[in-house]
């Protein structure tokens, strides 16, 4: 059997792809991605035996702008280009993470009879993933909430890497020399966010007095000008499994994944939304549902300055043991076994329909 991965435009639409995929690599003799030229082919061909395929797509933007009116134009290039693999491939399932790369995949699997699952790691649906939701099969989902009323929709959770769960803490504290303190980890998403990293770099000197920290500034954001004693500075790392199993508490965005993640890995967490400004607010309402369940602190952008940050690291950190508690009894679900017995399922029965006719 064969399988069509899909998704791209921020790691957040790729990661989960990569957590489902050992769950399968035995139950199916081809794996292939179909993504863009942009963060998705630069992580997938990273891995061995994943087929990449390239097409051409269009990001499908909420404002007014001249940009728009090339989109259907290069949606249906995108949607011949992926009609082409797909008739190549011949696969028996196609699983798409969402993102505008995705959406002329998925048009062109709906128009060859393939199977379509999909998956909405974020509380309100996407604009790609809406239209998505159209021409998919069966759809999965992170939060309760976002099934509800939806019949093609089941709740799975967020898919997390196995990796997640199974970081060495030692090889941490080795590689970034971490002292009997403890950890705060500052990420602030794969593209890193400024108004963070500002903030962080302002109060990274007396933080150290109480913290390790682990500061992931994104690409080409670091700031040498900034030394301070136990605070560590990167743009980007592979660690992240061992780091996590070191870190008493993280500073972070508030995309689902990365929660989710925290969640499983027992971290309290203090989020900082993208602005509706900056997004269509998904992250905030993501951030809401964890601090309804006790599971983070919510500092929202317009309020961030450098004391309101010290005081909510604190004070989060103090209250630690009760948000670790609220964790356990959230029985978060991996939804990585979920989808992959899910997608066994639905390409099995292709399958066998095919080699019968």
């Amino acid at each position: 059997m064969k399988i069509v991965f899909t998704g791209g435009g921020s790691g957040g639409h790729v990661i989960p792809n990569l957590a489902i995929i050992p769950y399968l690599s035995k139950e199916f003799d081809e794996i292939h991605y179909i993504g863009s030229s942009g963060i998705e082919k630069e992580i997938i061909l990273k891995y061995h035996g994943i087929t990449y395929h390239e097409i051409k797509c269009a990001k499908l933007r909420r404002s007014l702008t001249l940009k728009n009116l090339v989109i259907p134009f290069t949606v249906i290039r995108g949607v011949h280009m992926s009609l082409k693999i797909l008739k190549d491939i011949k696969p028996d399932i196609i699983f798409s993470k969402g993102g505008y790369v995705a959406v002329p995949v998925v048009i062109a699997g709906k128009m060859l009879g393939i199977p379509i699952i999909g998956h909405e790691s974020d509380i309100s649906f996407g604009l790609a993933n809406k239209i998505i939701y159209k021409f998919s099969t069966a759809f999965c989902t992170s939060f309760a909430i976002t099934a509800k009323n939806r019949k093609k929709c089941v709740v799975s959770g967020s898919p997390i890497r196995k990796e997640i769960l199974n970081g060495n803490k030692q090889k941490a504290i080795t590689k970034y020399h971490l002292s009997s303190k403890p950890t705060l980890l500052v990420m602030g998403g794969s593209l890193g966010a400024k108004k963070i990293n500002d903030s962080i770099f302002a109060i990274a000197k007396k933080l150290s007095k109480t913290f390790n920290i682990i500061h992931i500034t994104g690409k080409g954001k670091t700031n040498p000008g900034i030394k301070a004693q136990n605070y560590i500075q990167i743009e980007y790392t592979d660690d992240i499994p061992d780091i996590l199993s070191a870190t008493d508490i993280v500073l972070s965005r508030a995309g689902s994944n990365s929660i989710f993640e925290f969640a499983c890995a027992k971290i309290p967490m203090i989020l900082v939304p993208l602005s509706k400004k900056e997004s269509r607010g998904d992250q905030i309402l993501n951030a809401k549902e964890f601090e309804k369940l006790g599971l983070a602190t919510i500092l929202n952008e317009e309020d961030l300055s450098d004391d309101s940050l010290y005081t909510t690291i604190m004070s989060t950190y103090k209250n630690r043991k009760d948000m670790i508690d609220a964790i356990n009894k959230a029985h978060i679900l991996n939804g990585a076994s979920i989808i992959a017995k899910m997608l066994y399922k639905y390409a099995t029965e292709h399958y066998l329909k095919n080699t019968q006719k």
